[in-house]
């Protein structure tokens, strides 16, 4: 050691927090479940009133809440919780923007699952084919991807139809992948001359059926069942949207779908690909690097792609100008490019 002092030292505490972190997921998922953060926004914001609410245990709401209070979801003074600026908005549905539905896939069995297998996915590159898997047709658990992540997905819709009705037309859509729809329905909510057609499974077109009605578009909501690899599209579409789906999939059937796009679109129509996109390092920013940890653990082939990626994969496909634009405060990325 040659008698020097050391300038700092491991922190044990770090690690073993770190180890223990799957908890902050469940534990909210817990308390959304509870709707625990409702009735706190409600007035019930002791132990015993909280229980009363919830018809939990006053002991389990006691703990459950504390540990909330110290990962930052609540507020405790005097043996009082409040919520914070977040969990109000997100997580009381008392607030128009309430998203507490996401746990239920976001920290789904489905989800925890794959990370449960995550050294043989490390060791072989991907996770191993399962015909029975998320990408088999029908699987149900995207139906649960739509109802529960139908409000966040509505915020991140609204800033891209915002942005592609501004740059160009948009008056028969395709929208692939559509699962709960909000995509194409805030396309036909700005355009009262636009026809959507969604494409999914049929289970999951159910949902986007029941939400175009909602919001009132729903006469001019079409659905095709089926695989965007094996459904007939049709063809003279202006724009058709891709959603969250290219990063399930290896580059070449990327580009053999953006073919398939191609042929479908008229002359001069865009395609439009929402997705989380890394910088050239991989590692920034945080939220879209990191997804790509989630492509290993649950799929063969999946990844986070960049923009570079993509211009190659669409390039490949034929389409030319491609672009990229953020959408606002969101970690999301819109690409458009030109058939």
């Amino acid at each position: 050691m040659s008698g020097q002092t050391p300038t700092s030292h491991p922190d044990p505490g770090w690690l073993f927090t770190e180890f223990f972190s799957f908890q902050r997921a469940h534990a909210l998922k817990t308390a959304v479940g509870l709707e625990l953060f409702t009735h706190i926004d409600d007035g019930a914001v002791t132990a015993p009133t909280l229980a009363e609410r919830t018809g939990a245990a006053e002991r389990g709401i006691r703990i459950l809440c504390d540990y909330l209070t110290i990962v930052g979801h609540l507020t405790k003074q005097d043996g009082r919780y409040g919520l914070t600026p977040n969990s109000r908005a997100l997580l009381s549905k008392r607030s128009p923007v309430y998203m507490g539905s996401m746990g239920d896939f976001l920290a789904s069995e489905g989800l925890l699952q794959a990370f449960l297998h995550l050294p043989e996915a490390v060791k072989q590159g991907g996770a191993p084919p399962d015909p029975e898997g998320p990408l088999a047709p029908d699987h149900p658990m995207w139906v649960a991807f739509a109802r529960s992540m139908a409000p966040l997905m509505d915020f991140v819709g609204e800033r891209a139809a915002a942005q592609l009705t501004a740059s160009g037309p948009a008056t028969k859509v395709l929208d692939i992948a559509a699962g709960h729809g909000m995509y194409g329905i805030n396309l036909a909510r700005r355009n009262p001359q636009a026809h959507v057609t969604g494409l999914d499974w049929a289970t999951v077109l159910a949902v986007a059926r029941e939400n175009a009605a909602r919001f009132g578009v729903g006469e001019r909501y079409h659905t095709v069942p089926g695989s965007a690899f094996e459904a007939e599209f049709g063809s003279g579409y202006d724009l058709v949207l891709v959603p969250n789906l290219c990063h399930h999939f290896g580059r070449e059937a990327n580009v053999a779908l953006f073919k398939k796009i191609r042929v479908a679109l008229a002359p001069g129509g865009r395609i439009a690909i929402v997705e989380f996109v890394p910088n050239d390092d991989r590692v920034t920013p945080p939220i879209a690097a990191a997804f790509s940890l989630m492509m290993l653990a649950g799929t063969p082939e999946g990844d986070a792609y960049t923009f570079r990626e993509y211009q190659e994969m669409l390039k490949a496909a034929g389409f030319r100008d491609v672009r990229m634009t953020s959408l606002e405060e969101l970690p999301w990325k819109l690409i458009v490019g030109v058939s």
